[in-house]
């Protein structure tokens, strides 16, 4: 390996590593603790016996981990979470159970039935921290009682490869399930001081795992518009559900004009816009003039590396009254890749492998008029099917791609992103990071 490619490896891994420490809950909640969290239980319950600490989420074992470590012997802390199978951790009081995700499984419904009943069993006087980030949504799946559970893991895997942004998704799954939009704040009578992990654009506290502490201002209508628009192909059970709920036949989700949400505060602890403003801090230190565009980047992950790419393109050539090299290019948000039923058997890769590999396609016939560097990569650690966060491309990469006679444009069409990195030597593979805010992508254009 060269010195060159080295240093870009060391940056781009070094970022996605900034990425991360900036979302651990161990970051902000020391000061949070002591500036809202501690004075709002001593305000809301001041002769209180214990806290009751529930959640869900990817992250919500090393949230634990850090009210854990904040409240000390000063609260007896007890409850339980849920996470995804892998991201578990030790705690000392509060229970952490494993369940599969995206797609729920049947241990997973059964820990969320135990966290449903629990929080309806919780007395008005026991203050109750929720602990709450990405993922949520598959692992506080228990349906409504007209949609078995099966009926519900096929609604799950639909949604997933239909293309839909993350807020309409969530939309159908508030109006399917006892626990999200809203319906667990509804089934608790204590107060609730929500801390919440964001890995959705814009950060809407109502679509961070679909918002099981908040008030869900869509409709039943607007889950079934969902359904039609990206042509979801959902159980009879499911379509029959929302077509009462459409007629007034069940009762909608909790609404902003609930009474519940009097006794609920919410917190947003990390985001993925907080995360790019640590990257974008990190890369400027390293001599790069950055261009971000945000955290609100949604779309199909190979539309977005087109235009990533045409950017290059002209950053490459001096044009477009973009700024010189050495630049880097940033974005978060979500992508989606959209499965038919047999792509989805066949497919091997992520949001992220595949914008990647997208960018690779676009740019196989530039010159590297200055060095090129990328990453693409989730922050949970885990991108997509392959047990891997991402992938790199790295100075001379474009140019080994043709020695190995590697074609992107043929594992884009069978989704295979995972094989074409992992024969290319560039999986990012760091295990499960315990927090969640989304994806990074980064492009470096040019050495300072």
């Amino acid at each position: 390996m060269s010195a060159a490619t080295g240093f870009f490896e060391s940056v781009l891994r070094e970022s996605f590593n900034v990425a991360v420490a900036s979302a651990q809950p161990s970051h902000e909640l020391p000061g949070l603790w002591a500036e809202k969290i501690q004075p709002w239980l001593d305000s809301m319950a001041p002769e209180r016996q214990r806290v009751w600490v529930i959640g869900a989420g990817k992250a919500a074992a090393s949230m634990v981990q850090a009210v854990e470590a904040c409240a000390g012997q000063h609260e007896h802390l007890t409850g339980m979470v849920i996470t995804r199978r892998g991201h578990g951790g030790t705690t000392q009081h509060v229970e952490v159970l494993e369940a599969a995700h995206p797609v729920p499984d049947e241990e997973g419904q059964r820990a969320s039935r135990r966290l449903l009943q629990l929080l309806r069993t919780i007395e008005a006087t026991d203050p109750v921290i929720a602990l709450v980030s990405g993922g949520g949504s598959s692992l506080l799946s228990v349906p409504v009682k007209d949609i078995p559970f099966v009926d519900l893991q096929q609604l799950n895997r639909a949604l997933l490869t239909c293309g839909a942004p993350i807020d309409e998704m969530n939309t159908v799954r508030k109006h399917v399930t006892q626990t999200l939009g809203g319906q667990l704040a509804q089934a608790c009578r204590a107060p609730v001081f929500q801390l919440m992990i964001s890995d959705v654009p814009g950060d809407d506290p109502a679509v961070v795992a679909s918002g099981p502490f908040c008030a869900d201002d869509t409709t039943y209508q607007d889950a079934l518009n969902v359904i039609r628009r990206w042509n979801v192909q959902a159980p009879h059970s499911v379509l029959r559900h929302l077509e009462k709920g459409c007629k007034g036949l069940v009762p909608e989700t909790p609404k902003s004009s609930s009474l519940v949400f009097r006794k609920i505060r919410s917190h947003i602890m990390a985001s993925n816009g907080k995360m790019l403003d640590a990257v974008e801090h990190y890369l400027r230190q390293q001599g790069y003039t950055v261009l971000s565009f945000g955290d609100t980047v949604e779309g199909e992950s190979s539309h977005v590396a087109k235009v990533h790419a045409a950017l290059v393109k002209q950053a490459m050539q001096g044009r477009g009254g973009w700024p010189a090299a050495p630049l880097a290019i940033l974005s978060g948000g979500e992508c989606a890749v959209t499965l038919s039923d047999t792509q989805m058997k066949q497919a091997k890769g992520g949001r992220n492998s595949e914008f990647l590999l997208s960018l690779v396609h676009e740019l196989r016939a530039q010159p590297e008029v200055f060095p090129l560097a990328a990453l693409a990569a989730d922050t949970d650690g885990i991108d997509g099917v392959g047990g891997h966060a991402g992938a790199l491309l790295l100075p001379g990469d474009l140019t080994r791609i043709q020695q190995l006679q590697l074609s992107a444009r043929l594992h884009l069409e069978q989704h295979t992103s995972h094989d074409f990195f992992h024969t290319l030597g560039r999986l990012l593979v760091t295990g499960p990071t315990q927090t969640n805010v989304n994806d990074l992508r980064l492009i470096l254009i040019g050495q300072p």
